[in-house]
């Protein structure tokens, strides 16, 4: 793994979900949206997190406390304002 991304992804231990079973922010239904969305709800790096599922496109799963539909939507938004 490169230095550079070692400290992009530093932020991984410092995270909420760290330890919780991935299979969590993969739900199948909206109970399991809603569980995972509130894990991250309180997270010191949630902001992190959203930020690396979008620049490496991570379409899939809860990352960043966001859906794959609300990812996809906000990707859109700033393509648009920039």
């Amino acid at each position: 793994m490169s230095p550079k991304t070692v400290s992009a992804t530093a932020w991984r231990d410092r995270a909420a979900c760290r330890g919780i079973e991935p299979a969590t922010f993969f739900p199948v239904d909206d109970e399991g949206i809603a569980a995972a969305k509130e894990l991250c709800a309180g997270c010191p790096v949630r902001t992190d997190c959203l930020e690396f599922a979008l620049a490496a496109r991570e379409w899939e799963g809860i990352w960043g406390g966001l859906t794959e539909v609300e990812r996809r939507r906000l990707h859109r938004q700033r393509r648009r304002s920039a």
